[in-house]
């Protein structure tokens, strides 16, 4: 997929994630971070969407009938749970190599996901609609952050939610999530994240203001080392989450 003049795309990262692809859902290699993120990411989405839409969040399929959009879904790790809980699923990415890589774990794990090689541009313009976006771990990896807000805001009907989940742009958030994480502890290879790219929840709630959104909820993510678990927090400097809704 080529990107166009204008466009969401950074060909750098794009390529960067595409050359680690095969790791995806190996829970010790390149993206073991995202495995251990994925329990508080998925609870925080489960309850929030079973709130939106009255649904009960213990049972067995809380999210069936639900239209979901995972955008920059990477190979599939958000989209197959997803799923299990009953949403229609779409995944897209803007690596090819990624989606492939989603396609043959979804048919190994016998799960209906509709993957596609993709911008969040180019699906809103097809006038593609769904009850909930989620936008997790991929906004500071973009060429431009306003569009692709923009983008995906258009893609939520009415009554729907987008959530945000990324990096905030601070010091602190240099010292423990880039320095700390690729450097140090090597949790992450080196150069995942760029500092100027992150960005401030600010920089993330005027474009879904401007697009008929507003944030109703935010929340901090910490790692806890002790039991080796991701938590939320009020402390938003580094990791955080933030969920807007579009008017019914």
């Amino acid at each position: 997929m080529a990107a166009a003049a204008h466009s969401t795309i950074d060909q750098t990262e794009v390529d960067r994630f595409s050359a680690m692809a095969s790791e995806w859902w190996d829970p010790n290699g390149k993206f073991r971070p995202l495995h251990k993120f994925n329990p508080v990411r998925l609870t925080y989405i489960r309850d929030r969407v079973a709130g939106q839409f009255d649904r009960d969040p213990k049972s067995p399929q809380p999210l069936k009938g639900l239209r979901i959009l995972d955008i920059g879904c990477g190979g599939g790790l958000l989209c197959e749970p997803m799923a299990r809980m009953g949403a229609e699923v779409v995944g897209a990415d803007a690596s090819q190599t990624n989606i492939e890589i989603a396609k043959i774990h979804a048919t190994k794990s016998g799960i209906a996901i509709d993957y596609r090689a993709e911008t969040a541009e180019n699906l809103a313009a097809d006038g593609e609609r769904f009850d909930v976006v989620l936008n997790m771990e991929v906004i500071e990896h973009v060429a431009d952050v306003d569009l692709f807000l923009s983008s995906c805001a258009q893609m939520v009907k009415p009554g729907g939610l987008m959530f945000i989940a990324t990096i905030n742009r601070t010091f602190k958030a240099l010292a423990l999530a880039i320095v700390g994480a690729e450097y140090v502890l090597r949790w992450l290879p080196r150069g995942t994240h760029q500092y100027e790219k992150l960005v401030r929840p600010e920089e993330i709630e005027q474009p879904l203001l401007s697009s008929g959104m507003s944030v109703i909820d935010r929340t901090g993510v910490f790692y806890n080392p002790l039991s080796d678990s991701w938590n939320l927090s009020r402390d938003m400097d580094v990791n955080y989450m933030m969920l807007a809704a579009r008017p019914r």
